[in-house]
């Protein structure tokens, strides 16, 4: 009998292949980003730079409270800055306080893509959280406010182009407003302020505080003859100063512009405000020599 051959069953392609089976690669499981145990140790063996690029990559409180002491020095000096024009009840702590939030949220939210210098940008964070607590704490609204400053603006507008104190009339045509008008911004940029007669004076050796109603005489009044002997030294002192040299000196101590600024305003490089004002320096600083007695 012949010899029957067992058939085999045929195998299973896939379409396109040529006659091979396929085999399904098996799946790589996704890599793990490797993280870096960060030390305080490793924080101060690192430069700044490389601190920022680290906390974009692995943000963590310890490199953030590393950050903020590396930049608590910003917000010291921009509180003292602003501490300077402002009434002494307002204490410089107060300010610290507040502009230190200012600080956290710039390091929450600064990006090193942008490429900006972080210090320019978190010296404007710092002032603005410290202008909000300023303005919270201001018991004056804040239309009055604006109203006093728009006033005080005109006012020294008028001072800066003629050289002498503004009048009445002149501020009402550079506002628009009528007299009437004009009393009623001058009442609300003189607000009522309060003082608290039983807050302390000053210490004494026994133990009872001299409070404000114990004072009958106000020490810290200053003289008015020297006052008005001060005021003619200093006259005297300017007296030989151009227009140029008066702008250049108002316009940089008293409204704290730059160099670079001053100059766009009165169409002078930077150098040449920068010569002017080292010589306008030494002229008042060899003619005080002269009169430190009269001082």
């Amino acid at each position: 009998m012949p010899k029957t051959q067992t058939q085999k069953e045929p195998t299973r392609t896939r379409a396109g292949s040529s006659g091979r089976t396929s085999k399904r690669a098996p799946k790589r499981a996704p890599r793990k980003k490797k993280s870096i145990t960060v030390t305080v140790e490793l924080l101060a063996e690192m430069e700044i730079g490389e601190v920022w690029v680290l906390y974009q990559v692995q943000a963590s409180e310890m490199i953030r409270n590393h950050l903020i002491e590396n930049y608590l020095h910003l917000v010291r000096y921009t509180a003292e800055r602003m501490h300077t024009r402002l009434p002494s009840e307002v204490d410089v702590e107060d300010l610290m306080s507040s502009g230190l939030f200012g600080l956290m949220d710039a390091i929450d939210a600064f990006d090193l893509e942008r490429g900006v210098k972080f210090e320019t940008y978190c010296t404007q964070r710092i002032r603005g959280a410290i202008f909000d607590e300023l303005r919270a704490m201001d018991w004056v609204p804040r239309l009055v406010r604006s109203r006093t400053a728009k006033v005080e603006r005109a006012r020294r507008s008028l001072e800066m182009a003629s050289g002498r104190r503004a009048t009445e009339n002149e501020i009402c045509s550079k506002l628009e407003v009528d007299k009437n008008e004009f009393g009623k911004l001058s009442r609300d940029s003189k607000p009522v302020g309060t003082v608290s007669l039983n807050r302390k004076w000053f210490e004494t050796d026994s133990s009872k505080d001299v409070r404000e109603i114990d004072v009958v005489k106000d020490t810290r009044q200053e003289n008015p003859v020297q006052k008005l002997q001060r005021d003619d030294l200093k006259l005297l002192l300017t007296k030989g100063l151009s227009r140029a040299e008066r702008l250049i000196i108002i316009l940089y101590y008293y409204e704290e512009m730059t160099m670079k600024e001053i100059g766009v305003t009165l169409d002078l490089s930077e150098s040449r405000v920068s010569q002017m004002h080292s010589s306008i320096l030494a002229r008042l600083k060899a003619q005080m020599q002269h009169r430190t007695k009269e001082f």
